[in-house]
Order: C-alpha cells, then sequence, then structure tokens
C-alpha cells in the first residue's frame, strides 16, 4: 500500500525564542542568529528533497521554509499556526512565575488555558484539522514526501496525539530547524487517524566517496 512521508520541521530562532518570551500567533520573523543557525545546518545536515512544502503562515515559519527548501512550491495552512498564549504572550517566564493563572496552566489539563488563549484541547482539534487538509491534499495530488514547517508546540501535539509508537508529548520537543519523519497510509489515516513515526529529520550527511580511507 502506497505511504506518504511527512517530515515535520520546527521554525528556526527568533529574538523572543533566545530571550524566553512565550510567542503564540505573534508574528515574529527569524532572528539574524535563527537564520544563520539554520543555514549552518543545512552544511552539517541533508534535509529531504520534497514535493512541497506546507507552513504556519506565520513569519517564522514561511521564512524558514525560504531557507531550508528555497526552490520548493509552499502553502500556508492557517491551522498549522502555534498556540494562541492569551494574555501570556510576549511575556518571560519570570513575568509569569508568581501568577496563579500561570500556575494552573503550568499544572495541564486538556480544557486548561492561558486567559484569552487556547486550550490543549482546542490544539488537538485545530492539528487534526491542519493534518486531514495536508494527508488529503498529498493524496489527491499524488506528492509521496513532503515537508511541514510549524511550531514546537503543533509538533509535539501532533506526534504524541496522532504518531505510533505513543510518546509522551514531554519528550517531543525539537530544536529550531529539527523535528520528525513520519509515514500514513490512505487506510491508516482514514480508519484510524494515525500515522507512524519513523525518526528525526534532518538526516546524518553521507560521506563522499573521498572521505574515505582505503586500506589494502
Amino acid at each position: 500500500m502506497k505511504g506518504y512521508r511527512i517530515s515535520l520541521i520546527r521554525h528556526g530562532m527568533t529574538e523572543a525564542n533566545e530571550k524566553g518570551i512565550y510567542i503564540g500567533r505573534t508574528d515574529t520573523p527569524l532572528s539574524q542568529k535563527g537564520a544563520s543557525e539554520l543555514c549552518a545546518k543545512m552544511d552539517e545536515f541533508d534535509y529531504p528533497v520534497v514535493h512541497r512544502v506546507y507552513s504556519s503562515p506565520l513569519k517564522r515559519c514561511t521564512e524558514t521554509a525560504d531557507i531550508l527548501f528555497p526552490a520548493t512550491e509552499m502553502c500556508t495552512v492557517d491551522d498549522l499556526r502555534e498556540l494562541d498564549m492569551g494574555i501570556f504572550e510576549n511575556k518571560s517566564v519570570n513575568e509569569l512565575i508568581d501568577r496563579d493563572d500561570y500556575k494552573e496552566w503550568l499544572r495541564g489539563g486538556k480544557d486548561t488555558r492561558p486567559p484569552g488563549g487556547e486550550s490543549l484541547e482546542e490544539l488537538t482539534a485545530r492539528t487534526y484539522k491542519a493534518l486531514h487538509e495536508i494527508i488529503m491534499d498529498m493524496m489527491n495530488d499524488g506528492l509521496t514526501h513532503c515537508a511541514v514547517i510549524t511550531h514546537a508546540g503543533l509538533i509535539s501535539n501532533m506526534m504524541s496525539c496522532f504518531g505510533i509508537p505513543k510518546y509522551d508529548a514531554k519528550y517531543l520537543n525539537p530544536e529550531p530547524g529539527e523535528g520528525y519523519e513520519i509515514i500514513v497510509t490512505t487506510s491508516m489515516w482514514l480508519n484510524s487517524q494515525a500515522f507512524e513515526i519513523l525518526g528525526v529529520v534532518p538526516y546524518e550527511k553521507i560521506p563522499e566517496a573521498d572521505d574515505y580511507t582505503y586500506y589494502e
């Protein structure tokens, strides 16, 4: 049965990320350091050759897609945007640590939300919609390998809710410019709303032939 491979990749660093500030729907671009780190990763690792890139509409993701996959068609998917952090947006942990509503949110629970923001349950529903749209689009267009550029929260939610084997979301937090590779079949998705986790992305570079030392 035909399999559809997807590389889920987190966007590069922003100035807010570097300062430990929460940004959800805030449309922050990559920092100069973040863009440079992505270019360095391209030299150190191999990124997959894909037929299409699906991206969160936020600048930090579309700019990441332009760096990692400059010659590949990009489509934005609104439901790939990051969790809405409500009144916690653009605030650091140090600014929030003494707030009771912040402590309650950290304790978790699928219905818990930042004041004025989005709950985990709502995020999961939106994540499913995004995945379904992408997978159906790939199947309809016969695309067997695509990339998804999105946010750490979206990736950990996708992997923990729909991935096989099952992992706790707290162990699924990729570094900027990195992520996971998955594969899904038509029956797996339509019957079980699940995909198989294959491994990590980008890949370790395979040495060129000239890099090998031969012994007689």
